[in-house]
């Protein structure tokens, strides 16, 4: 997580904890070292965001302070509570964890009368939910689509055949019942779709495809048409 994000995601931890929030918890929390979080309050406090509190007793923010506000209409948060709905269909876990975080800082930000549709819970997205796939994080998806880091994965295709394969991953198309990787496909010289649930293992490699992701993803919707 950058330092920028890590910052953010502290305030709106203390935004939300209604007792001190020790260091430690913060760390568990944001899956880094306890010694960062406490340069990171340092920061935090050093650019005069009000955060009382100290080692082994814990941290709070005090009243007052808050980021810009969030304005979203009635319908613009129904739209939000829908799509965090979806998410709970999908096998992807980290991005079930993250809709549930969006939740809560939502709820945290908006007037009463939007958090009372939020929490409402009068719209639901019904339907079989997606598996998470066995061989493959797609949080490692999506992070080596963000880098542009190539992936190497062993796949067995519809036929039972076993391949391994160097991709570089450009797109994660999300389907009821799994999730397809579009990647350019080093084996085959060409941009392949692989089923997620048919990937027997995959793992990021230390190699990169910087400044051509987008062009590989215009050349995979140019050939929608």
């Amino acid at each position: 997580m950058r330092k920028a994000s890590r910052l953010f995601e502290i305030i709106q931890i203390l935004r939300l904890a209604r007792r001190p929030v020790t260091a430690a918890e913060i760390a568990n929390q944001l899956e880094v070292a306890q010694r960062s979080i406490y340069r990171d309050i340092a920061a935090l406090q050093a650019m005069r965001v009000p955060i009382e509190g100290g080692r082994g007793i814990g941290y709070i923010l005090r009243p007052g302070f808050n980021l810009p506000p969030l304005m979203f209409t009635i319908e613009e948060t129904e739209a939000i509570v829908l799509a965090l709905a979806l998410l709970e269909r999908m096998g992807d876990v980290e991005l079930k964890q993250a809709a549930k975080r969006v939740n809560q800082k939502i709820a945290a930000a908006i007037p009463p009368l939007l958090r009372q549709t939020l929490g409402a819970n009068a719209l639901h997205a019904w339907g079989t939910a997606a598996s998470s796939p066995q061989g493959i994080d797609l949080a490692i998806v999506r992070r080596a689509i963000r880098d542009e880091q190539k992936l190497e994965i062993d796949y067995r295709d519809e036929f039972g055949r076993a391949t391994q394969r160097t991709v570089q991953p450009l797109a994660l198309i999300y389907y009821s019942d799994t999730a397809n990787i579009v990647a350019w496909c080093e084996l085959r010289q060409a941009l392949r779709n692989f089923r997620a649930d048919r990937v027997q293992s995959g793992a990021l490699i230390d190699d990169f495809f910087r400044g051509e992701g987008e062009n590989l993803r215009k050349e995979w919707v140019a050939g929608w048409k």
